[in-house]
């Protein structure tokens, strides 16, 4: 039984070297029918980029809560989610009752005012909400490159999930133009949890697959198949990186969506930006061909990822817990 998160390293298939990416798809799939996590070295996303955007999300999270709270969520679940107020409702593993200890900010794709999915009014397409650029100099556009630049190489780094599900490796190149990303600036102050409360409480994320750069100051923890929970190990300048609902449900249960969950910090803040990456908006999700077969039927039904964020939203958010603080 697999008892500790692998480290793959993407350096050579991101550099074309000969049989590389073969070797990066075994390596991706091992590591997602064991253990559903893994830390992603060799990437080329810029080092002081990722830096830039911690300092962002510090930067966002000292300022006045007066000026966090005209930022509440919208329906679109973009802008400031004040700390305490939320909890996965609809973890299969842990009953949370209490709220998570984190406040955060989310934004998606920026989109603009004339883009047809932007004017058509549905969820989770509508506009982001940002802090002024008096408040925040620099901060949407700084905010707005790690964003652009994430959703690059997550679209690159389709290839190693194909293939290492039996495709071609452009299999999903069509099914991500436009994709639908979010990303969250979280701040986990060092406070103390009550009994079964945490930074972030076990859960399984909803969307195709997340990359978190990773931080010294530890806190995230990985369920290993043994039930044993497991801090995620830290590499500098690494990601973690683990499937989501999506993905288990589009490649029929095969890759796994493993809970995770995050506790308060110790002595000292911690920040996290996860990418969530998902496909475009009506995007069909269906059993992959390579992921069903005689005796292997497809365990769930056709959904495009529009009412699957729908549902999950419904689910888990209550508008009502944000508008309700002062």
């Amino acid at each position: 039984m697999t008892t500790t998160i692998p480290v793959i390293d993407a350096g050579d298939w991101l550099r074309g070297r000969a049989g590389a990416l073969a070797a990066a798809a075994r390596a991706v799939h091992e590591a997602l029918t064991t253990v559903g996590f893994f830390v992603l070295t060799g990437h080329d996303v810029p080092l002081p980029l990722i830096a830039r955007t911690f300092a962002e999300a510090r930067r966002f999270h000292l300022l006045p809560m007066e000026k966090k709270l005209a930022l509440k969520l919208n329906e679109h679940n973009n802008g400031y989610m004040v700390m305490g107020r939320y909890a996965v409702r609809t973890s299969q593993i842990n009953d949370n009752d209490k709220g998570d200890l984190n406040e955060a900010f989310f934004i998606k794709r920026e989109r603009a005012p004339d883009d047809p999915l932007r004017l058509s009014g549905r969820r989770f397409v509508g506009p982001n909400r940002w802090p002024t650029e008096g408040d925040l100099p620099g901060f949407r556009a700084h905010v707005l490159d790690y964003a652009e630049a994430m959703d690059r190489f997550a679209r690159r780094f389709l290839p190693a999930v194909a293939a290492a599900l039996d495709l071609a490796p452009d299999w999903f190149d069509e099914a991500f133009t436009d994709s639908q990303f979010t990303l969250r600036l979280s701040h986990y102050p060092p406070v103390t949890a009550e009994p079964n409360q945490f930074g972030i409480a076990p859960h399984t994320d909803s969307n195709f697959m997340t990359f978190l750069a990773q931080t010294e100051v530890p806190g995230l923890q990985v369920r290993l198949p043994s039930g044993d929970w497991a801090d995620v190990p830290f590499i500098p300048g690494s990601f973690a990186v683990n499937s989501g609902d999506m993905l288990h449900r589009w490649s029929n249960g095969r890759l796994k969506s493993t809970p995770h969950r995050a506790v308060p910090p110790v002595g000292r803040d911690r920040y996290a930006i996860p990418f969530f990456f998902g496909p475009r908006f009506d995007q069909m999700i269906e059993c992959l061909p390579t992921c069903t077969g005689p005796g292997d039927p497809p365990r769930w039904a056709p959904i495009t990822y529009a009412q699957w964020q729908e549902y999950w939203y419904d689910a888990n958010y209550d508008p009502k817990l944000q508008r309700d603080v002062a």
